[in-house]
């Protein structure tokens, strides 16, 4: 029976004694072992058989609502409110749109194709994810990382020789194996990758993997996306300064591209360099000092970004920086869409290994920012659904000159805070970049390569930055903070991919580690309150005489049975091991073994045991009643219940389980009362 008061939560106290509320309760009824409280409770272990859980599966099948499913926008397109929501999502689509002309250039270059790809992707994989998609945010298209690291595919395995663009700021160096008799371009290798990519979303969503984002940890993604930002800050120096390097593949070609930049600075074109410099300091100005004056003031977001691209590429036109200074150009921009090319079938077995890292790495992207409006908006985003969505536009966009695709964090910010409200935004904003590719895409040739690598590098800022993380890392723990920089040191000094696979090996590894790692401590109970809690945190509490409660934290399974043995001989100070031979120890306290008569092991924060561990518990419990110490078992999870009592049946087990830490205790002291 226990009757009381609780004291009040923020613990106010008069003279010294805690005040309590008004709210009490009591409680009446008889101690009672698990196995009567099941039968109180009617506790009925379900375990389905293989056979039974797939037809259950078969009849939850309902054909209509699958293929609606499949097809999201044949769900939420019946229900668009033209009132409501066009005018918002047109808003977002234009904005956006503004957005993807100069990121889409520049992310294609940084793939090392040219820059009307970035333009075909900002048509087509906005099209295709309104389909399938379930995020109503989100704007795809390129993404500096998913770009960089397409163009370490491209350097791999290109193995036609482009001709130098304008001043050769571009100049690829790839190695021709003695089997090669075809050669295949820049583009199609990335369309192989997207292809490739396309064809794993698809095989993830049949397997159900759809959270296997999941396993990137936060200190992980960081570490990542600011080491990638170190690679494509490095890539786009060249173009800042005018100069030709080859670029490198393979291990440490941060480090060899930034020897050939220190050897080259020399032969900088100045007139780049001053132009990148404008650039710089303009986006830099616009960005941090005139946007946010005129967020306040207008809904629509200053097109800093279009605004460089548009005076870069008149200024350029008129002086003729690219024929008369040597400044890079992007060069010819075709009008028009890209037939349908199916890529080479040889190259889809060659890229196959390089690029299961992009498809990761875009798919943790799109899930990352697809939650984050989802909560704040409310809706639900399908992890496996964005699976299907993934694998359709990359697939699709594979065939009509497209790389592997993600999500913009800049460009799905901008939609969000403009006011889209649907994936119609993704559709409005790909007709106005269709009248680009149609119309305007030659207006464009004479735009210096140089602005746009200006526009990235200021752009990596909010990657960069994430460096200040390091701080918050190290307050979490030295398991986040050693991840956080094995994967920056790994991605920064080897690759990107090879990088990105220590990464999450060494996050696996910290993962398992804290999951193995077990806290134990001895119960007390506060006087008069019924509550037992750790005596080393809580003064107040009070150890009960005669009996020592442990408490174990983990799972307990062949592997770690001995520690959890040792853990509770020395906190419960019940025996000594001397050499081989297990002896009673009595030091004289109230602590020792004469005043032990029950030892009580709270499993409440125990997930799972296995059959050695009952095997273990079988042998403590003999061991202690040779010294005539009971040992009762109390709060077990069902699935741990339902282990030790599968222990009886085989010749393992007898153990007093009880469902609360004060039955067993009642219990004790009712048995010691008898003695």
């Amino acid at each position: 029976m226990i009757d009381q008061k609780v004291p009040l939560e923020d613990d106010r106290t008069t003279k010294g004694k805690p005040q309590y509320s008004e709210q009490s309760y009591l409680v009446s009824r008889q101690c009672l072992q698990r196995e009567d409280f099941n039968q109180l409770s009617q506790y009925e272990r379900l375990k389905p058989t293989a056979i039974d859980s797939i037809g259950s599966s078969i009849r939850k099948v309902k054909c209509l609502s699958t293929l609606a499913g499949f097809f999201p926008i044949v769900q939420w397109l019946p229900q668009y409110s033209l009132k409501n929501d066009l005018v918002s999502d047109m808003t977002a689509g234009l904005t956006v749109a503004v957005l993807q002309i100069p990121q889409g250039m520049a992310y294609g270059i940084l793939a090392g194709v040219t820059a009307n790809v970035g333009l075909y992707m900002a048509f087509f994989n906005c099209l295709v994810y309104a389909v399938f998609g379930t995020s109503r945010h989100i704007s795809m298209g390129t993404f500096a990382v998913t770009s960089l690291m397409t163009a370490k595919i491209v350097v791999t395995h290109a193995t036609a020789i482009p001709s130098v663009v304008s001043n050769g700021t571009d100049t690829v160096m790839p190695t021709l194996s003695p089997t090669d008799d075809v050669l295949y371009t820049p583009i199609q290798v990335a369309t192989a990758a997207s292809f490739v990519a396309g064809i794993y979303y698809f095989m993830m969503s049949v397997a159900r993997l759809g959270m296997l984002s999941s396993l990137l940890s936060e200190p992980l993604v960081s570490g990542f996306t600011t080491a990638a930002a170190v690679h494509v800050m490095v890539t786009q120096v060249k173009d800042l300064l005018g100069i030709s390097i080859p670029r490198y593949k393979g291990a440490f070609k941060v480090i060899l591209s930034l020897r050939a930049i220190f050897g080259e600075v020399q032969n900088s074109n100045l007139t780049a360099v001053y132009t990148s410099v404008v650039v710089i300091l303009f986006m830099i100005f616009m960005n941090e000092y005139l946007k946010p004056w005129l967020a306040g003031k207008c809904r629509f977001p200053l097109p800093a970004e279009l605004i460089a691209v548009v005076g870069g590429t008149v200024v350029s036109y008129l002086i003729g920086l690219g024929p008369k200074f040597g400044v890079g150009l992007v060069g010819a921009i075709p009008t028009g869409i890209p037939p349908p090319e199916f890529p080479p079938l040889a190259l889809i077995k060659a890229v196959a290994v390089d690029s299961i890292a992009v498809t990761i790495v875009g798919y943790s992207i799109v899930m990352s920012m697809g939650m984050i409006f989802a909560q704040k908006d409310n809706y639900e985003v399908r992890p496996n659904q964005e699976l299907v969505a993934l694998g359709a536009t990359n697939v699709v966009g594979s065939m009509f000159s497209c790389i592997p695709t993600a999500c913009s964090l800049s460009r799905s910010l901008i939609q969000h805070q403009t006011g889209g409200k649907t994936q119609i935004a993704g559709i409005f904003s790909s007709l106005i970049i269709l009248v680009i590719l149609l119309w305007l895409g030659p207006y464009f040739e004479s735009l210096p390569r140089c602005v746009l690598a200006g526009i990235i590098v200021v752009a990596l800022k909010g990657m960069l930055i994430q460096v200040y993380h390091i701080k918050k890392f190290h307050r979490e723990g030295q398991l986040e903070l050693f991840v956080w920089c094995v994967t920056f040191l790994s991605v920064v000094i080897i690759d990107i991919d090879v990088g990105l696979l220590i990464g999450v090996v060494v996050s696996l590894v910290a993962l398992y580690v804290k999951g193995w790692k077990t806290y134990h401590h001895l119960l007390g109970t506060v006087p008069d309150t019924a509550i037992y809690v750790d005596i080393g945190s809580h003064q107040r509490a009070e150890e009960l005489p005669y009996i020592k409660i442990f408490k174990y934290t983990g799972a307990i399974n062949f592997a770690n049975k001995s520690t959890f043995r040792k853990a509770l001989y020395k906190q419960t100070k019940v025996l000594q091991r001397t050499n081989v031979s297990l002896v009673p120890r009595y030091n004289g306290e109230s602590t020792g073994l004469q005043a032990t008569r029950t030892i009580i092991i709270d499993l409440s924060s125990v997930p799972h045991i296995d059959t050695a561990a009952c095997k273990m518990f079988t042998d403590i419990k003999t061991q202690l009643e040779k010294l005539s110490v009971t040992l009762l078992l109390a709060t077990p999870a069902d699935c741990v219940y339902d282990t030790l009592i599968h222990a009886e049946a085989i010749g393992e087990g007898g153990f007093l389980i009880f469902p609360t830490i004060h039955d067993a205790v009642l219990h004790a002291q009712g048995s010691h009362s008898n003695v």
